[in-house]
């Protein structure tokens, strides 16, 4: 099946697209909410890409690759991973990982990082099954008001 997928870094969305990347959000987390202005000035961000799966045309896939500057060297994170449950199991995560792979390795990536819930125990075969280490590191997320 994955023979019919096609997976690019997208420059544009159409009305059919934002619709699909609305019906996938739900299906990568219960509180992500859709919003097509976000969505849109992504694509316009210089360090934001949206790598999308295709299928005959219609998105059944995505991810984001975060890239920015540090006095340390370009890094990159990689979020929001996640395939329409019709597809899922016919290796279209694989694709989309390693398409962001190949990107960072253009871009000259420092570091390609993401993060998991434990919980996600298939996810995280595949994540380590195309390269990444589990490290010896704590997420810290601000719990005040940011917005």
């Amino acid at each position: 099946m994955t023979d019919k997928i096609r997976v690019h870094v997208a420059d544009s969305l159409t009305d059919d697209d934002l619709a699909a990347i609305e019906r996938l959000l739900p299906q990568l987390s219960s509180t992500a909410r859709f919003d097509r202005g976000r969505v849109e000035s992504m694509l316009k961000h210089d360090g934001t890409d949206l790598i999308v799966a295709r299928e005959g045309g219609r998105i059944v896939g995505m991810t984001t690759l975060a890239s920015f500057p540090l006095p340390t060297g370009v890094r990159g994170h990689l979020d929001d991973v996640v395939v329409d449950r019709e597809f899922r199991g016919q290796g279209i995560a694989r694709l989309l990982l390693e398409a962001v792979i190949d990107l960072a390795r253009k871009r000259g990536l420092r570091t390609l990082d993401l993060t998991s819930r434990p919980s996600r125990a298939s996810a995280i075969r595949l994540y380590e099954s195309v390269g990444f280490e589990r490290r010896d590191s704590m997420l810290l997320r601000y719990s005040g008001e940011l917005a």
